[in-house]
């Protein structure tokens, strides 16, 4: 028989159920008699102790479950007669004995959140950028500076600083000739000219050598960190301890294997950069344009969203936030994360999801085998045993239900640039890198 189902808002509906008190008497007697056939109790065999005694010890739990049961098969009944899609977990309630309801029926109601039906959009009409970057020689020897970089050796120099040199200093700093927190240090470190402090610090070490002692003059910015540094003039006292120049290893055979050439060929290890330079490059590529595709996406379609959706979305969020904040070292009930932080980011998370299900049931976008094979050997290619990376993936379900989500949306940007129109942009490397970010 049909329940009627009443609108609370656009996608909230609340139904009233009933279960029978006589069925779940029926089956809790039944159960209780099974639970007897094996319980042991201190001084009856199994299988002998009285029932009046599993009723005490196990009654209240199965009716708890039976009742749980039956008010799940109820709901789930109830909206399969009405044929709607439900978002989220129900709010089951217990409802108040009225009059005319059965002594042999206890009602609850179930408020819950429907799927929201919208238009999806076509696409048609839209122009897309099809971006490009370019790999050439300069970005594989820019990449293989930066290794160089990794591995430098620094050796102790009796000159003055430089831009590129390390220095490594004691400093003492004052305010109005009084010391302020934060501002001494002994046997410091830093490499002169990359900006990591105040320019006019920086300017103050640059040409003195080791042993010598200075005093200087640093202007914080009005914006500084510090209310009690912020826009101010402090004084420094500035010792040298030492000198470092930078000392970087020439790219020969030695620094070729290093970087797993067994042979130390140059040119393989060359080779070797630039092709994980272009499944680097390839990679945000993807991604950038992928990114436009959502947007898009959000952008073309407005809609309300199951608010239970949201707030479990955003849940997980809070759980990520928190997980990554331990693997940094902080803990998390020092930094508190405020209730609405991820709200904006949830939304958007369920709109796209719900966007991306119905835009590849509606056009066969789902993943194919090969395609989720052909995704997984991508990302092998970048490990040294690439067979090693493909079994680990076919060995679990939750690791290809990853992967095919990632070429589920690769479907869905493919789709959309299809049934659009697409321009050129062909990126720096430094802009796709995100190098002046």
């Amino acid at each position: 028989m049909s329940t009627p189902i009443e609108e609370i808002t656009a996608l909230e509906r609340r139904l009233r159920l009933t279960v029978s008190t006589t069925n779940l008497q029926t089956q809790a007697r039944a159960r209780l008699a099974q639970v007897a056939k094996t319980l042991r109790l201190p001084g009856f065999r199994p299988g002998k102790v009285p029932l009046k005694m599993v009723e005490q010890s196990h009654g209240g739990q199965i009716r708890s479950e039976l009742l749980g049961d039956a008010v799940s098969a109820a709901f789930s009944e109830a909206v399969r007669e009405s044929g709607l899609r439900v978002a989220g977990e129900p709010r089951i309630e217990p409802l108040a004995r009225v009059e005319g309801d059965s002594a042999e029926e206890i009602a609850f109601s179930a408020t819950f959140e429907i799927y929201p039906s919208f238009e999806l959009p076509t696409a048609v009409g839209h122009t897309f950028s099809k971006f490009d970057s370019p790999v050439g020689d300069a970005e594989v020897d820019r990449t293989i500076e930066t290794l160089r970089r990794q591995r430098v050796q620094w050796v102790e120099v009796a000159r003055g600083a430089q831009d590129g040199d390390r220095v490594t200093l004691d400093f003492l700093g004052t305010l109005d000739e009084v010391a302020f927190p934060g501002g001494s240090a002994e046997n410091f470190p830093f490499v002169l000219g990359e900006g990591r402090m105040l320019p006019d610090f920086e300017h103050g070490a640059r040409g003195a050598s080791a042993g010598e002692e200075r005093t200087i003059s640093v202007a914080f910015p009005a914006d500084y960190q510090s209310e009690q540094l912020a826009g101010r003039t402090a004084q420094f006292v500035l010792t040298i301890r030492k000198v470092e120049e930078a000392v970087l290893p020439a790219v020969d055979a030695e620094f070729a294997v290093q970087f797993g050439i067994a042979d130390g060929d140059v040119e393989r290890m060359r080779a070797d950069v630039r092709a994980n330079l272009e499944r680097e490059v390839a990679q945000r590529l993807r991604a950038r344009t992928k990114a436009q595709v959502m947007d898009y996406l959000v952008a073309a379609c407005s809609f309300d969203l199951p608010q239970t959706m949201v707030t479990a979305e955003a849940a997980r969020l809070v759980e990520g936030a928190k997980l990554e904040m331990q693997q940094r070292g902080i803990d998390p009930s020092q930094m508190p994360v405020p209730p609405d932080a991820f709200k904006d980011q949830a939304e958007r998370r369920v709109r796209l999801g719900l966007l991306i299900g119905e835009l590849v049931r509606a056009n066969q976008l789902q993943a194919k085998p090969d395609q989720i094979r052909r995704q997984i050997e991508e990302f092998a290619q970048a490990y040294e045993n690439p067979g090693e990376l493909i079994r680990w993936y076919y060995s679990d379900r939750e690791r290809l239900a990853d992967v095919e989500a990632v070429v589920v949306e690769q479907n869905v940007v493919d789709w959309a640039l299809a049934a659009g129109q697409t321009e050129s942009v062909t990126l720096s490397f430094d802009e796709l890198m995100g190098a002046h970010a």
